[in-house]
């Protein structure tokens, strides 16, 4: 077996299946605010599209996906980011992936370089997505944690990164909006990464896949790709974007996303997922194509999500230290004590499941970001969000 399969740590949902075995929940209804997992409708048409198209279930779907799907993620790019016109190439910039999940994984395997004399270093925020670390490990790199606290806003420090640091580094994951904070990384200090990556050479993989769930219609989330053709990087060198529809369009059974920016790097992934055999079904490209044309239901889910937050934090900002995030749909709250007490006590009595912020991040120097944290998906309906929010208050208001 490989043997880096031994360095992958449970997975956060493991630990938390571990911390509430033993305990008997209160006679309530579950409430589960763990699981990031959308549950808003999937809207009619990509159904319908899903449905309406399965005469593709006799050919191969190509690995590189259909021109028209890579025409309309390309088109998208262009509005979302205010992209100069033509500045994505749908041929060679854009590759069709089933999920960010996956994608995130096969390209730390495409891109890094293991026959350095030095173990190659993946940087990854700190709390993060538990993907970014299990790729680089087993992509044979060295994981190294940037811390995210309130003192910087939830984002990553580079100017505390040393040139060391920055020399061994071949890949950067960047969330933006976060996983679990919700922070959004500013202009500028994309544009502070892009040069460092020139400087440095190495590759930037922004995880955007929350980039749609914002509170603000007239200030949407900057992304990477925007960040760079502002500079006058538009051949996106060194720059990759992961996209997809799973919370954007309430889709994640759907497995539909997508990577788009530097040419050569994407040229080297497609090579590397044509022998991966990770094509995306016919069907699921013509209902993508359709949901990625299509902004209506995008706005109606963000006000669906916007309602639930502003409820919710009426609820909570009186109890516990919480905010409302820059995007995405996480509340990422201090707790009284231990994070792992709280989220047993929570459940014990009053049978809301709700995520340790240590089992999402790491110890590094003493300093584990996510102590004294859980983590709060606003994904069921709102009529149980809000009563969760009542039940997490009730608990507090108990201690």
């Amino acid at each position: 077996m490989n043997p880096d399969l031994q360095k992958l740590q449970p997975y956060p949902f493991e630990k938390l299946r571990a911390l509430l075995a033993n305990v008997q929940p209160a006679d309530k209804p579950p409430v589960a605010l763990s699981i990031g997992e959308p549950k808003h409708a999937t809207p009619g048409f990509i159904t319908d599209s899903v449905c309406h198209n399965l005469g593709g279930l006799a050919n191969y779907p190509l690995t590189r996906g259909m021109p028209e799907l890579r025409g309309a993620i390309a088109d998208w790019l262009q509005r979302r980011f205010q992209l100069p016109a033509g500045s994505i190439d749908p041929e060679t910039q854009v590759l069709p992936v089933n999920g960010t999940r996956e994608a995130l994984f096969a390209f730390a395997q495409a891109v890094i370089d293991r026959t350095t004399p030095q173990a190659p270093l993946v940087l990854s925020p700190n709390p993060f997505y538990q993907i970014y670390e299990g790729a680089a490990l087993l992509a044979g790199a060295e994981p190294r944690f940037l811390a995210c606290t309130a003192e910087h806003n939830y984002l990553p420090d580079f100017d505390a990164v040393d040139r060391e640091t920055w020399e061994r580094c071949q890949l950067i994951h960047l969330c933006s909006p976060g996983n679990p904070t919700g922070a959004v990384v500013p202009l500028p200090q994309l544009q502070r990464l892009i040069r460092l990556a020139e400087q440095h050479d190495f590759i930037i993989a922004a995880d955007e896949c929350y980039s749609e769930l914002y509170f603000d219609e007239s200030t949407p989330p900057v992304g990477l790709l925007q960040a760079a053709a502002d500079m006058g990087n538009t051949a996106y060198r060194r720059c990759a974007v992961f996209h997809s529809l799973s919370k954007r369009s309430n889709a994640p059974g759907l497995r539909s996303g997508f990577v788009a920016g530097d040419a050569e790097i994407i040229a080297q992934f497609l090579r590397y997922r044509t022998y991966h055999g990770c094509a995306m079904p016919a069907q699921h490209q013509h209902a993508s194509i359709a949901a990625w044309r299509d902004e209506e239901h995008v706005r109606h889910n963000r006000t669906l999500y916007r309602e639930k937050f502003d409820a919710a934090l009426e609820i909570l900002q009186p109890v516990l230290t919480v905010n409302r995030p820059d995007a995405g749909f996480y509340l990422w709250a201090g707790t009284p004590g231990s994070d792992e007490d709280f989220a047993r006590g929570l459940f014990e009595q009053q049978h809301v499941t709700v995520l340790p912020g240590s089992y999402l991040s790491r110890e590094v120097d003493g300093l584990n970001p996510g102590n004294g944290h859980v983590r709060m998906a606003l994904v069921a309906t709102p009529t149980e969000c809000i009563e969760a929010a009542q039940r997490i208050r009730d608990y507090v208001e108990g201690l």
